[in-house]
Parts: structure tokens; sequence; C-alpha cells
């Protein structure tokens, strides 16, 4: 049996930059995702349908409901702490 395995990033602090960017990299995420189904197919639905290829969240994000941005903005967090704890810097530049 498969045992996710996490890298440990609770410790991680981020500054208010990469809070920003966390959100801007949650909405490319969801950006991607929802190319990628439209290119499998995939069209905007009131409810999911596997067999149809439907899902109400083939919308922008910004019409996501919060449940749905919450899953983007965790991966784009963890993503980010990631990267802090593996010893990298992210710099804007100026």
């Amino acid at each position: 049996m498969y045992t996710p395995k996490p890298v440990d990033t609770s410790d991680v602090e981020l500054s208010a930059d990469l809070l920003e960017l966390t959100e801007k990299i949650a909405e490319n995420v969801h950006e991607v995702w929802a190319a990628g189904r439209v290119a499998e197919g995939w069209t905007y639905g009131e409810v999911r349908d596997d067999e149809k290829k439907t899902t109400p969240c083939l919308v922008p994000y910004c019409e996501l409901p919060e449940s749905e941005k919450d899953y983007d903005r965790n991966t784009a967090l963890e993503s980010i702490r990631l990267i802090v704890t593996l010893g990298y810097e992210i710099k804007k530049k100026d």
C-alpha cells in the first residue's frame, strides 16, 4: 500500500510577496488544468460527468468556489514552501 510522504514544510514562513505569488500560481494551476481538460474534450456542465466529460469547474479562477480555489492554493503554497525548504530563494526582479 502506498503511503504518501510529503516533505515537511510546516516550519516555513513566507513573506507577503511570496504569499501574493502563491495566489498567482494557484490561478495559473487552474488555467493549466482547464486547458488540459478542454484539450481532452471536456466542457462546462452544471455537474461533473466523466462519461459526458462535463465539469462545473471549467470557469475562470475568480468564479470557482472557495473549496476549489483552496485546492489550487494548497498546491501552490506547498510548492513554494518546498522550494524554500530545499534551500532555493525566490526573488522578484526589480
